[in-house]
């Protein structure tokens, strides 16, 4: 089948479902209820996909006062992950939710930075495959073992220390959620509200448009009015845990520019260090 490293269409992935060498990933997580997810996935997914949990596999343990709520696990432990799931270095992969992938950029990130290109969120997720007459099933089929050897890109990830230090470089910080959480005027989950000094907004869902991507051209456009004249690989993403600013780093792929740096531990690390700044929309 043709390669995939972004996004793939529901038509495109209807036309390439029965080849072998495709690996189908369902990613569908809820923030506020843990197992949301894999009882959807139990009730119904896509034929032959296989339940990615955002806790138990796309997150590593959360250590108190240290790690944001979704850390990194390490490489090796996901890396086995992978293999269990089926999938090499000749595997197309692609990932899907049910959320605009929020969620599955999440892993579409974390494959790109061990290094396996083919790999793509399906634009539209599930909601998208079912409205374009897409089949489903609750069949639970795991395949045969992968051979996926991690090859990490350590320059797409920055750290808190690299961030908090002086920088030599002009970059622009990102911060992908949603402006409302940006300024600080509500905070859901984490118990500091407000954003990392001299982050602009570019809320992820506005990659979007009725569910699906923007098309590249738009993309750019948008993703180059945000960057005012920064190269795109001098510039990083954040967000509460490191989820949805990946959904950021993809529009980044989608418009066919350079990736930029993603700030794993995001906002929620940041704030386990009361020493590290803070700005909310009173300037505080």
């Amino acid at each position: 089948m043709k390669r995939f490293s972004d996004i793939i269409s529901t038509a495109e992935l209807a036309a390439s479902l029965d080849d072998p060498a495709l690996r189908l990933l369902d990613c569908r997580a809820s923030l506020q209820d843990p197992e949301a997810g894999r009882r959807a996935y139990l009730q119904n997914h896509l034929p032959r996909a296989v339940f990615v949990d955002l806790l138990e596999d796309l997150s590593g343990p959360i250590v108190p006062g240290v790690t944001g709520r979704h850390p990194l696990p390490s490489i090796e432990v996901f890396g086995e992950k992978l293999r269990a799931w089926g999938i090499g270095p000749s595997n197309q992969v692609v990932v899907y939710d049910d959320a605009g992938g929020a969620f599955a950029a999440r892993l579409w990130w974390m494959l790109r930075w061990l290094g396996h290109d083919a790999v793509a969120v399906l634009d539209g997720g599930l909601p998208a495959w079912v409205a374009d007459g897409g089949a489903v099933t609750p069949e639970v089929v795991l395949p045969a073992r992968g051979d996926f050897l991690p090859a990490p890109r350590h320059q797409l990830l920055v750290t808190t220390q690299q961030l908090a230090a002086p920088q030599s470089i002009e970059q622009k910080l990102f911060d992908a959620r949603a402006p409302e959480r940006f300024r600080g005027e509500v905070e859901p989950i984490d118990p500091v509200a407000g954003h990392i000094p001299g982050a602009v907004n570019l809320p992820f869902s506005e990659n979007l448009g009725d569910g699906r991507f923007l098309s590249p051209a738009k993309l750019r456009e948008r993703l180059a009015r945000a960057l005012d004249g920064t190269a795109p690989e001098d510039a990083i993403v954040y967000c509460g845990s490191g989820v949805t600013a990946c959904h950021d780093v993809l529009a980044f792929a989608r418009a066919g520019l350079p990736l930029p740096r993603l700030y794993a531990g995001s906002w929620s690390e940041w704030i386990t260090d009361p020493a590290r700044p803070t700005r909310n929309h009173a300037g505080s």
